[in-house]
């Protein structure tokens, strides 16, 4: 999974650190190489000092298992991609999949399991229950660890809600890349629930996201990038780095009506608060 094309300029500098709560910098992207170092410093230039890295098949979970101990400012998530888990259970390897991911979730830098949840816009019908079983043994092994979970949400906003509702959300339940409208985020906020935005509350044609995250109280809200993918507005299309978290922040300052510096710093409280010490 690539993304191509030209690297975007890295942002002005926030007034004050935030946290990337969502990247993959396992990926490829990107024209021309940029190694994970560059683009560690390249955010750090851009006031995103700290970045969760998501490891959501086998492999990149395993990368995230090593990368943790080798970058003092990437935490890490493990977890079993719903699309994933639905090929993997076709193939009769999801239980020794999911074996692997919860050995790798007890690692003292992998604070998150996720990402997890229910996809169906890339799985139809045929791979659902493969997604539901696996989505609820993730929900599980958050509960046993006590750690947060991440929710990957695609065109199934009721049946994730149902399942976290029935089986009970652990204590921190984050929503990456929240895609929801108001509605479902004053149901998230009023469960304890995060929402994590990405660069898709700027793009232009997403008023309805950016109405979700108006009604989201700052202390219930993250920042993240996706990268390589979701690459804010102006740089859509392009490939994206823990840098353009900056742009995101900005966006989402504004649409609250806070003072950017505020914002920074209520996100960096909330992402410590959430994931712990660096």
């Amino acid at each position: 999974m690539t993304r191509r094309g030209a690297w975007p300029p890295v942002p002005e500098a926030l007034p004050a650190p935030i946290v990337d709560n969502h990247c993959h910098l396992e990926y490829p992207a990107g024209d021309e190489p940029l190694s994970v170092e560059a683009r560690l410093a390249q955010a750090a230039d851009a006031g995103v000092t700290r970045v969760v890295n998501i490891g959501c098949d086998l492999e990149s979970a395993r990368w995230t298992a090593d990368a943790v101990a080798r970058f003092p400012q990437m935490l890490g998530g493990v977890a079993l991609h719903p699309n994933d888990a639905a090929v993997l259970a076709e193939s009769g390897d999801y239980e020794a999949a999911f074996s692997e991911i919860a050995s790798l979730a007890r690692g003292e830098r992998i604070r998150v399991v996720g990402e997890t949840g229910l996809d169906y816009f890339r799985t139809g019908p045929e791979g659902r229950d493969a997604q539901l079983r696996s989505f609820r043994d993730h929900i599980a092994l958050a509960k046993e660890l006590d750690l947060p979970l991440q929710i990957h949400d695609r065109d199934a906003h009721a049946d994730v809600i149902e399942v976290l509702l029935a089986d009970g959300a652990p204590d921190v339940t984050v929503f990456h890349c929240f895609s929801g409208d108001a509605a479902m985020a004053r149901l998230a906020v009023a469960e304890g629930w995060y929402l994590s935005f990405a660069g898709t509350v700027t793009f232009k044609n997403n008023d309805a996201l950016r109405a979700a995250a108006a009604v989201t109280p700052p202390s219930r809200m993250l920042v993240e990038t996706d990268a390589p993918f979701l690459t804010p507005h102006p740089h859509r299309g392009q490939p994206g780095s823990p840098a353009m978290a900056a742009i995101t922040a900005r966006t989402l300052a504004d649409v609250l009506g806070m003072d950017l510096e505020a914002f920074c710093t209520r996100i960096w409280e909330t992402s410590n608060d959430l994931y712990g010490p660096w």
